[in-house]
């Protein structure tokens, strides 16, 4: 019956996607060339609608009921909003292992609510230290992305691990491996392979797996293990009972770390050529805080290797001289999605160029977000017409000539979570694999990430300039994710959220808080309100009734209309005076729980 179910909804969603398809027919060809169903696979398993949840004292958010649940009972036991951030991340990583887990990495905000300070932390992976910047390139052109993803040298070194550590460190307050018995109860005892799942799975096939992971997610025929099959997971467990009785340690050096590199290197396609010292040498960065202020809102997310701060902030600061229109009647309309879209090609041009690891490239941060370079970005916007094209600018302390356009998009195997604890202290974590299954390599009972994959394939540009985000060795790659927190106009924490998605992260996260800003919108609102924006030369909207006449409307700016399948998965909480709001994106099956 669950294989039926599915066969029609995934024919109504073809029937949709031929229809605005046609619709739009001469726009769509405008689209990158890049493939799409390649980089955004999750988007086809459906959407249930989710009311706005409440709770006075303490509260979570993530993209599976299981792990908010165990956030949950971290928070209930006295827990600190990083002791439920980790086990429910644990937790994530058994049963969404599309998108999150142990082989992958993430970036953490920590909000102190006594201290008043908010720390952020890089748990990025990293390349191996003999990576080349040649390394997808073969005869002088890019290998294609499935060749790339789906082998050994799309495998960066995971950096999960000594985060959560490295946070627990600094903001747990529970035992370390008390954190760890959710996830080790359910590997053990199993859970149910939820709808989601199963339609990855039967979505991607047995064939992208290496031998372990297919074994473990398909039968001997190859079918899916189907909805509601019990799926047990000993090897996962073993390897979380020695990390929580030894430590982060125990994963980047001895018997773990040998199985992660023993498995990349025999990955098929092509190997890895990570090393024992790549996992040993593995360390957190601590990053300071990338911060602007949105209409008396003070809206914080990570700075570069990522570059999802950094747009989402200069997108809001190009449209702010504007206005969008306030309140929920608002909400969503046609002159304002012009102008957020205008704003975010121009960021995204931006990003193009000049965003990438720190450590390896000098990035113009301040010139990025320098008053006078974006008000003169933000003149660039006509609120009646769509640019022909959106070029990076030239903020001050650049030297826009170094450096050549990386054209690269990236893939979605992400999720976040937000969360906050009893004493009012705040996670906002967007955790990665990349790719939807990461590599498809199995270690230890869990996938491997292919991040490298965000990296430019191509090393320079087609005048000879190198690219900022080029490969190599131990460098970390650009990213899009983007968690945020946020403070109200007296200073308090208004807000946690964030969003996967791949390139379209920052037109998740700039929606849903203008949704809480502009429009005045409850957290859930913000979150259901339909996907939109614009990464570079066309208007993407997300498949429905409203995305045929705003489409019409938006082509009459001159916009080349993409309809198309936006799967964000946005989780939120917002702090009213008297309770906290928490929102679950309808397009994952996620949850928000408190008390």
């Amino acid at each position: 019956m669950s294989g039926t179910k599915g066969a029609s909804a995934g024919a109504v969603i073809a029937a949709l996607v031929l229809a605005l398809s046609a619709a739009f027919a001469s726009d769509v060809r405008a689209e990158p060339a890049a493939p799409r169903q390649q980089l955004e696979p999750e988007a086809h398993s459906g959407r249930t609608e989710k009311a706005v949840a409440h709770a006075k004292t303490y509260m979570i958010s993530t993209a599976n009921r299981h792990a908010s649940q165990a956030g949950r009972e971290m928070l209930a036991a006295g827990g600190s909003a990083t002791d439920a951030a980790i086990a429910a991340q644990l937790v994530l990583g058994l049963v969404e292992p599309q998108s999150s887990g142990l082989g992958g990495g993430a970036f953490l905000l920590h909000w102190d609510e006594h201290a008043k300070e908010l720390a952020a932390y890089d748990g990025r992976e990293t390349a191996p230290a003999a990576a080349q910047p040649d390394r997808f390139m073969k005869d002088g052109a890019p290998i294609s992305w499935p060749a790339a993803a789906h082998s050994g040298l799309s495998v960066g070194t995971p950096g999960l691990v000594r985060l959560l550590e490295h946070a627990h460190k600094k903001h747990g307050k529970l035992p370390w491996a008390r954190l760890f018995e959710p996830a080790i109860r359910l590997a053990r005892d199993g859970f149910e392979v939820s709808q989601r799942l199963y339609f990855m799975l039967r979505w991607f096939g047995a064939g992208m797996f290496a031998p372990a992971a297919r074994t473990y997610f398909f039968d001997s025929t190859g079918s899916p293990r189907p909805i509601g099959h019990r799926l047990r997971n000993p090897d996962y467990a073993a390897t979380l009972e020695t990390i929580a009785g030894r430590g982060a340690d125990a994963f980047y050096g001895g018997p773990i770390a040998d199985a992660i590199v023993t498995a990349a290197r025999e990955a098929p396609k092509a190997a890895s050529d990570i090393t024992p010292d790549d996992l040993a040498n593995y360390r957190v960065e601590e990053r300071e805080p990338l911060c602007a202020i949105y209409r008396s809102y003070r809206i914080c997310s990570m700075g570069p290797p990522s570059s999802g701060g950094l747009a989402v902030m200069q997108t809001l600061k190009m449209i702010e001289r504007f206005d969008l229109g306030r309140g929920p009647d608002a909400a969503l309309n046609v002159p304002a999605m012009h102008l957020i879209a205008e704003a975010e090609r121009l960021a995204y041009a931006d990003r193009a160029r000049y965003a990438a690891d720190p450590a390896f490239v000098s990035v113009p941060l301040s010139g990025l977000l320098d008053t006078g370079y974006l008000e003169a970005r933000s003149a660039l916007i006509d609120p009646d017409r769509a640019m022909e094209r959106a070029e990076p600018g030239e903020p001050p302390g650049a030297d826009r000539a170094t450096l050549g356009l990386d054209p690269s998009l990236d893939a979605t195997g992400t999720s976040h979570l937000s969360v906050i604890d009893a004493d009012g202290h705040t996670v906002s974590l967007t955790t990665t694999i990349e790719g939807a299954f990461g590599s498809g390599v199995f270690a230890a009972g869990f996938l491997l990430n292919n991040q490298l994959t965000d990296f430019s394939f191509r090393p320079s540009d087609a005048e000879g300039r190198p690219i900022a985000n080029r490969v190599e060795g131990e460098k970390r790659p650009r990213s899009t994710m983007a968690p945020i927190v946020m403070f109200d106009p007296d200073g308090k924490l208004f807000a946690t959220l964030g969003s996967p998605g791949g390139d379209r992260i920052i037109l998740y996260v700039v929606k849903a808080l203008i949704g809480l800003v502009d429009w005045e919108l409850d957290a859930q609102a913000a979150v259901d309100l339909p996907n939109f924006g614009s990464t570079g030369e066309t208007m993407q909207l997300e498949y429905g009734i409203s995305a045929v006449w705003k489409g019409l409307m938006l082509k009459s700016y001159g916009h080349k209309i993409a309809p198309d399948l936006m799967n964000s998965g946005l989780h939120a909480i917002v702090r009213r005076t008297d309770r906290l709001e928490g929102a679950a994106d309808p397009r994952r099956e996620g949850v928000a729980l408190g008390d």
